[in-house]
């Protein structure tokens, strides 16, 4: 049986604050549990109904369904919780194609982008202070996984976009076709917020304004979800390089 210091502790964190008090994240559902104790997160403990998962025996509780309910941030829990140290972020690196996100607010579109990031090889995604937690939890869970392949940095996005000589490309309404655009093997790519899109203050240090044409006759479409978007930009790019 969980103790209610336990419950309490696990609980908290679906809140950003106790997360980054406590410097631990909640991770849920076998799969992705497994991917996360294969890579190099540091497991703080493991809540499951069954013991099919390797991990040290002081880190490892079987609880019972009633217990997991308790501690789950789903409406149906998937067998089993798992508290997960929060690692020190890893330097970015100016060699290879990195992507930048100003102020993307949903946890669904994070953990996409996330996904996409992995799918295409981006090591380094680069999150403005404003961005939606990568720890929080449905964040995580739309990751399914591939938050344990990609470096997750969260910066001054405006001072290091201007620290950086990388050439800088924004996703714009009225930038140039992507599919005309000379594109790089290195560079950043930045995304903006999900219904302001890129910030001002960002925009002026964007050298180079891309987007992605109507192919529609009707052209009443506003705009793609930022996850869509960055999906063909990135294809784009990987593309081309």
């Amino acid at each position: 049986m969980l103790t209610k210091n336990q419950i309490k502790l696990i609980t908290s964190l679906r809140q950003k604050k106790n997360r980054m008090k406590y410097r631990l994240f909640i991770v849920e559902g076998k799969k992705t549990v497994d991917e996360f104790l294969k890579s190099s997160f540091e497991p703080h403990h493991i809540y499951a109904l069954s013991a099919d998962y390797i991990c040290p025996p002081e880190k490892f509780n079987l609880v019972s369904e009633t217990d997991l309910k308790k501690i789950s941030a789903l409406a149906t829990p998937q067998h089993v919780v798992a508290v997960f140290k929060i690692p020190e972020a890893k330097k970015v690196t100016n060699d290879t194609l990195i992507l930048a996100l100003d102020a993307v607010r949903d946890p669904g579109n994070l953990g996409t982008i996330i996904r996409l990031c992995d799918w295409f090889g981006i090591e380094h995604l680069v999150c403005s202070e404003t961005t939606v937690d990568c720890f929080n939890p449905k964040v995580v869970q739309a990751t399914m996984g591939s938050l344990t392949r990609v470096n997750v940095t969260y910066l001054d996005l405006e001072d290091f976009l201007k620290s950086s000589k990388l050439q800088k490309f924004g996703s714009f309404m009225d930038g140039q076709n992507i599919y005309k655009a000379t594109l790089p093997k290195q560079g950043i790519l930045i995304m903006g917020n999900e219904a302001n899109g890129i910030s001002s203050e960002i925009e002026t240090l964007i050298e180079n304004k891309i987007g992605i044409p109507h192919f529609s006759k009707h052209q009443e479409t506003e705009s793609l979800n930022v996850a869509t978007a960055t999906a063909i930009l990135l294809s784009e790019f990987k593309r081309r390089t």
